[in-house]
């Protein structure tokens, strides 16, 4: 008996409170800043592409979305860099879990709260490289690999060691 009044009274007060609809397409729900929603591929602040093709995101990835082909820079001042030739994701496979972003040592791929729209195609979720890469840091804003690991870094005139011996 006293779980049908809880009930009642329940129903009761949903009855008789305020209503509140959001227009969906004008009004659209704001998005926690933390939410994961879209993978992207950001730069570095040269404007470089940050992703060295190491294929950790690829190996982590438990079910195997992230496909990639290496491959290395052989002109200008970057040679010897690896960038990826091709990096797709098929984010109808995708199930926005993390694990790639915190794999990668050059913070290159990362989860943002940009919502991918809707598709009439399944194949239209595949996105490519170009789709991907994005012209800001995302979360790690400075972070440059290259000059951390030196591979293919220009060397900085001031820091030559022969420059500091007597």
């Amino acid at each position: 008996m006293k779980g049908m009044f809880h009930s009642l009274f329940q129903i009761g007060r949903k009855l008789f409170a305020p209503k509140f609809t959001r227009e969906y397409p004008e009004e659209r729900r704001p998005f926690p800043a933390a939410s994961r929603l879209r993978i992207i591929l950001t730069s570095d602040p040269d404007g470089e592409e940050r992703c060295v093709a190491c294929g950790l995101c690829a190996a982590v990835c438990p079910v195997d979305c992230i496909a990639m082909d290496k491959a290395e820079r052989q002109e200008g001042p970057l040679a010897g860099r690896w960038f990826p030739e091709s990096f797709d994701v098929n984010l109808a496979r995708c199930i926005f879990c993390g694990l790639c972003e915190e794999a990668c040592p050059t913070a290159a791929i990362q989860l943002a709260p940009y919502p991918v729209g809707p598709v009439p195609d399944r194949r239209d979720l595949v996105f490519h490289k170009a789709d991907l890469l994005v012209p800001h840091q995302g979360k790690a804003p400075g972070v440059r690999y290259w000059a951390r690991a030196g591979k293919g870094h220009p060397p900085d005139p001031a820091t030559d060691p022969w420059s500091l011996m007597p």
